[in-house]
């Protein structure tokens, strides 16, 4: 188990205003309310020994259930009667986070792992965006905020940045915000967030889960950077997407997921939103979302 004041894609995740939506935590899972003592126990008083880091919304703690044998799958919140006073209880994710396996030294990710990561983020950003009354814009999302679990099944992470747009067409002021190298320029330039900034985060992290590169790439022998989308669009312009492929990997991957992930990511990642708009499609033989 693990408490924070930020939560995991759950109901419970979109808790930013305890007065107005206290009762959506009290339906659905039905997840527990704990005592500030309760929670002070579980992590033997904060100590740094169990302290996991920080994210934006606080600091982050391991902590154990004595009384029902639980390290994990245990969701819940204390409230103290002021937005200071909140704290989450989420699952705890023994894998860490993705940038921790894409680049762990003398350490490869196998792409049935990666492909199934990229699946799993797009139905957070589709639950965030599009099965809420309200669209959520998460503003940060990255490798180090998508979490593992102990299958290496995907859930975002740190809602710190998150916030509420009414109409999911529309956008947000809410000045600079989020980790460069993923921020769409256009939201850094304007000042808001939408909806669509992002998904220019999340292309951004398909090129990167396909790639095994950071957002800055560099190019030829002079040393020029360029970005990571940009340098898999020359690869995709030349007819040799699959070149741009995480060389670690060997070829050991579906070609054609790849090629998803890869121009998922181009498309997600374009300059220019109205030409290039990404979709994404539901089998019906399966509960699975899909790049199409």
């Amino acid at each position: 188990m693990v408490f924070t004041r930020s939560a995991p894609l759950k109901e419970v995740a979109y808790f930013r205003d305890k007065r107005v939506y206290h009762d959506e935590l009290e339906q659905g899972t039905r997840p527990r309310q704990f005592t500030y003592h309760e929670l002070v126990a579980t992590t033997d008083g904060c100590s740094s020994g169990n302290k996991l880091g920080e994210g934006g919304f606080g600091s982050v703690y391991r902590g154990f259930l004595r009384d029902a044998n639980l390290h994990i799958a245990l969701l819940g919140w204390f409230n103290g009667g002021n937005d200071e006073d909140l704290l989450l209880v989420y699952e705890l994710m023994p894998n860490g986070s993705l940038d921790a396996h894409l680049y762990k030294p003398d350490h490869m990710l196998p792409w049935t792992v990666r492909y199934e990561v990229a699946l799993g983020l797009c139905s957070a950003l589709l639950y965030l965006h599009q099965e809420k009354e309200q669209c959520v814009v998460h503003r940060d999302i990255k490798p180090s905020n998508i979490m593992l679990d102990a299958s290496f099944k995907a859930k975002l992470g740190d809602f710190g940045l998150a916030r509420f747009v009414c109409d999911g067409r529309g956008s947000l002021t809410t000045g600079a915000a989020g980790t460069l190298g993923y921020m769409d320029p256009r939201c850094v330039l304007s000042g808001t967030a939408s909806m669509e900034s992002d998904v220019y985060n999340f292309g951004v992290v398909l090129s990167e889960i396909a790639c095994c590169r950071r957002p800055a790439v560099a190019r030829g022998d002079e040393g020029d950077v360029i970005h990571l989308v940009q340098w898999v669009w020359e690869a995709y312009t030349q007819g040799a997407i699959l070149e741009a492929a995480d060389v670690q990997l060997d070829s050991n991957f579906v070609e054609q997921e790849m090629e998803r992930v890869m121009v998922g990511g181009l498309w997600c990642g374009h300059s220019d939103p109205r030409n290039a708009t990404p979709h994404v499609s539901v089998s019906k033989t399966s509960n699975r979302k899909d790049f199409s």
